[in-house]
């Protein structure tokens, strides 16, 4: 009874909504043996889902007067277009380019909009399921956000970086895009010595700028979704601090008020985070069609 009765704090609910459904505990701070199913499951499902919707539009589509949804497909891919037609100069590689950022853009957007269902709905359902399976429901974990797992925007920033060295090769040729690593940004010299001292420090500072990029690509896209995960989190903490102080008066007043002016903020972030993700991936693959 005791157990029951108990209810958790708000440093516990935090901590507990934090926790991935995962095969294996995380042991360290990197920890590539660690698979975060519930990301891969959203994200698959979410993208799924645009899939279809996508498909849906193309199926229905005319060539009269488009209805609202394709009508907003075609706004969304004429913007798409307009952006990749500014970045990449090579007209062939828009063939690929310009879908694949229109495919990040949406996938992004449907991965960051999962944020702005109740924090304990789908978690709670989890509950429930894992329960039923004779499974302790306190250990049912479930984040429904795979923006807000650094693994997810890690993986599609390390395949912009996997892109933009093709893409490299593929433009300069691999001994241009070789001789541009060891020349670029410093030049070289006519001296041996002074060739191979700037080689270096030009090799140097690529690799730097290559692990820059990728790692702040990813990282600025996390920071954003888990901060405004946790926002979330807090906004149902403080509601439900307010209830026991107010004989829940204030719950549904100020879940509703507070979550309520959140979500309508947030919904620039979701969208503005899937357009800067985007851009970023068109400047990248732009700048290695480019030579120094």
């Amino acid at each position: 009874m005791a157990a029951e009765a108990h209810a958790p704090t708000a440093s516990e609910y935090i901590v507990h909504h934090l926790q991935h459904l995962q095969n294996i505990k995380q042991k360290a701070v990197i920890d590539m043996s660690v698979v975060n199913y519930d990301s891969i499951i959203v994200g698959l499902l979410v993208g799924g889902l645009g899939l279809f919707f996508f498909w849906l539009a193309a199926r229905k589509a005319t060539s009269g007067v488009p209805g609202r949804w394709q009508a907003a497909v075609e706004i969304m891919i004429e913007m798409v277009d307009t952006q990749a037609k500014a970045t990449i100069h090579n007209a062939q590689s828009r063939k690929l380019i310009a879908p694949l950022a229109l495919t990040v853009f949406v996938w992004i957007f449907l991965m960051n909009a999962m944020d702005l269902l109740p924090v304990d709905l789908l978690p709670v359902i989890w509950a429930q399921i894992w329960g039923a399976a004779g499974n302790d429901p306190h250990h049912a974990y479930l984040r429904i956000v795979p923006t807000a797992d650094l693994s997810t925007t890690m993986g599609l920033s390390v395949s912009v970086l996997v892109l933009c060295l093709i893409y490299s090769v593929k433009i300069k040729g691999l001994g241009g895009w070789m001789h541009e690593l060891v020349t670029a940004p410093f030049g070289t010299s006519k001296n041996p010595i002074f060739a191979l001292i700037l080689g270096v420090i030009n090799l140097f500072m690529q690799i730097i700028e290559y692990v820059a990029k990728t790692v702040s690509h990813g990282m600025r896209l996390f920071g954003n979704m888990y901060a405004g995960e946790l926002v979330f989190m807090l906004i149902a903490v403080m509601g439900g601090a307010a209830a026991l102080s107010l004989s829940g008066v204030l719950l549904p007043v100020g879940h509703i008020i507070a979550g309520t002016i959140w979500a309508i903020f947030h919904i620039l972030i979701i969208t503005l985070q899937a357009f800067i993700f985007m851009m970023l991936t068109l400047i990248y693959l732009g700048q290695a069609h480019e030579s120094h």
